[in-house]
Parts: C-alpha cells; sequence; structure tokens
C-alpha cells in the first residue's frame, strides 16, 4: 500500500477515534486497529501519538482555513460573509470539526505542545479576519473604534464561544448561540446600509 494512502488511512482512523471516544481515550493501537494497519506504521509515520494528534489538527484545519480566507477575499458585503460563516459553522459541526477542535483546545491547556501548535493555527485564522475586516473598513464601513485585529480577536471568539455551548448542549430559548450569531449580520448590514455599501430595504 502506498505511504501516502497508509497515513490518510491512519489519519482517518485517528478522527474517527476522537469523535466516538474523545481525545482523552485515544490510543496509537486503537487507530492501527481501525486503520487495519500495524502499530508500527504510525511510529513511522507520525513518531507518537502527539504528533499523531498534532498532524490531524493540521489535516482538519488546512481545508477550512482555505476555505474562509477564499470566502473573505470576495468582493461581497461583509454581512453577507458573515452569514456564510454562520452556514460554514453549521456545516462544520455536522461533520465533526468542531468537535475535534475543541477536544484538541482542551487537551492543549495541559500539553504545550499542542498549546502551541493551536496558538500558531488560531494566529492564521485571525490574519485572516483582520484583513477582512480591514478590507471593508477601508470600503467605507464604520464599525465603531475597535480596529480591524480587535474585531478579529472577537469575532474568532465569539464562535468558539458559540462552538463549546452548541457541542455541551447548552443551546435554547434562553441561549441561542446559532441564532445570535447570524443576528450579527443583521447589525453589520445595517452599518454597511448607513455607510452606503449596501441599499435600503424595500417594503
Amino acid at each position: 500500500m502506498p505511504t501516502a494512502d497508509t497515513r490518510a488511512l491512519i489519519l482517518d482512523a485517528a478522527r474517527t477515534c476522537v469523535l466516538d471516544e474523545g481525545y482523552a481515550s485515544l490510543s496509537t493501537r486503537k487507530v492501527a486497529e481501525l486503520a487495519g494497519v500495524p502499530l508500527s506504521q504510525i511510529h513511522y509515520h507520525f513518531g507518537s501519538k502527539d504528533n499523531l494528534v498534532l498532524a490531524l489538527l493540521d489535516h482538519e484545519d488546512a481545508s477550512r482555513l482555505d476555505r474562509q480566507a477564499a470566502l473573505y477575499a470576495g468582493d461581497e458585503p461583509l454581512s453577507e460573509q458573515w452569514a456564510r460563516a454562520c452556514d460554514y459553522l453549521d456545516d462544520d459541526l455536522g461533520s465533526g470539526y468542531v468537535r475535534i477542535l475543541q477536544e484538541m483546545f482542551a487537551a492543549g491547556y495541559s500539553q504545550p505542545a499542542l498549546a502551541a501548535r493551536l496558538d500558531a493555527m488560531m494566529n492564521r485564522w485571525i490574519v485572516v479576519l483582520t484583513d477582512a475586516f480591514a478590507h471593508h473598513m477601508d470600503r467605507g464601513l464604520d464599525l465603531g473604534p475597535l480596529t480591524p485585529a480587535q474585531l478579529a480577536s472577537l469575532a474568532g471568539n465569539v464562535f468558539l464561544g458559540a462552538e463549546q455551548s452548541i457541542l455541551i448542549g447548552h443551546e435554547h430559548d434562553a441561549h441561542p448561540a446559532r441564532e445570535a450569531l447570524r443576528a450579527v449580520g443583521g447589525l453589520i448590514a445595517a452599518a454597511e446600509r448607513r455607510a452606503g455599501l449596501l441599499p435600503a430595504p424595500t417594503d
């Protein structure tokens, strides 16, 4: 079996194990059994459980970051981009990506190497968001006294916090996490109309 195929099988198995049992119960032996490969193959391709987890995190994040960068590189109004980001959140909840990310965050509290990798990953996301806010503010969008970097930090933390609430089932009438996220798009649209970037709503 080609090396690339074996690596992909192992990553897919690790992903399944994290989703089924959580990071705390993840073992390289379970991953190897699910992937149908000798345990030695995990050590050959990744070296250790920690390196396997880091590779899984990078694998899961890469396509999402590219997707988000492409979204914000477009010329649509920020309110429309925000709405699409909320759609992506629904997709990522359904695919299990959000669960994996949050499992990694929890593990990172006690594992410096994982925390450092998460920090680097989040920095890449913040750069994308900062550039997006800067682009729209340069076009005349007024979002108050906050800088693009501050807005990016707030947006990132709002989504991460919503994800945590949703994963533990803390989403109900008194705490409508996804509904609140989408409502932020309405606030952005109102600012865009004031700036002349969106037409006034018609009756």
